[in-house]
């Protein structure tokens, strides 16, 4: 058990460079109290106690700014950074290793029954105010990008940005645009497949403007 814990810990000073050391992430990081407190509400939802489990979520999401539904399945190393607003529903499963940001919401899309909520693969990357809604996977070792809109199944190894949500890098290779190979979660650099389109419609634009001058300078 203490190995697990010195291990969750190292986990996140890996992924974080603001963290100094241990200590700090035990005593000044809500998204590891967050975690902490719903593996114990997650206990007593499985143990049919909903009340109590219900409670100590709420618990959790007060002092943590986290709401964590106590039916959440959510696998080793899971590292919140800030986590404000982050919400997570009852039938979310969370893989090992992955990292969510602030903001980020992963949500149904009704009142269905059964699963509702999305499974996350191993090694996610979910950056801030993304939000993933519906009963579908994200693929292992997959990033989602600021602010998209995830609403249908992503494969492993995909890069996704946008509303709704599109695949722009795929194994390492770009689907929307080879101009960038480096782009990968920095936010500067991520591609935007709308703004892609709207050049191209420029482009296009502009050229038959040409055409048409030229058709007219004939006349």
């Amino acid at each position: 058990m203490l190995k697990e814990i010195f291990d969750y810990l190292d986990s996140i000073i890996e992924r974080d460079p603001a963290t100094k050391s241990r200590f700090e992430v035990i005593l000044c990081y809500p998204g590891v109290h967050a975690v902490f407190l719903h593996r114990i509400a997650h206990f007593f939802y499985e143990k049919k106690l909903i009340l109590i489990a219900r409670v100590i979520s709420q618990l959790n999401r007060f002092f943590t700014g986290i709401e964590i539904h106590p039916g959440a399945k959510i696998g080793k190393r899971l590292f919140i950074d800030h986590g404000m607003g982050v919400v997570i529903g009852e039938t979310t499963e969370i893989g090992d290793d992955v990292t969510i940001y602030q903001e980020v919401t992963l949500g149904g899309t009704g009142k269905e029954k059964g699963k509702r909520h999305p499974t996350i693969g191993n090694n996610v990357v979910i950056a801030s105010g993304a939000k993933i809604l519906g009963p579908f996977k994200v693929g292992d070792n997959s990033k989602i990008g600021s602010g998209s809109v995830v609403l249908k199944e992503i494969p492993p190894n995909c890069t996704v940005v946008g509303v709704p949500g599109r695949v722009v890098i795929k194994d390492d290779v770009k689907v929307a645009n080879k101009k960038r190979p480096d782009a990968d979660l920095d936010q500067v650099k991520l591609p935007d497949p709308i703004a892609q389109e709207i050049e191209c419609l420029r482009k296009r634009l502009v050229k038959l403007e040409e055409e048409i001058i030229y058709k007219e300078g004939r006349e």
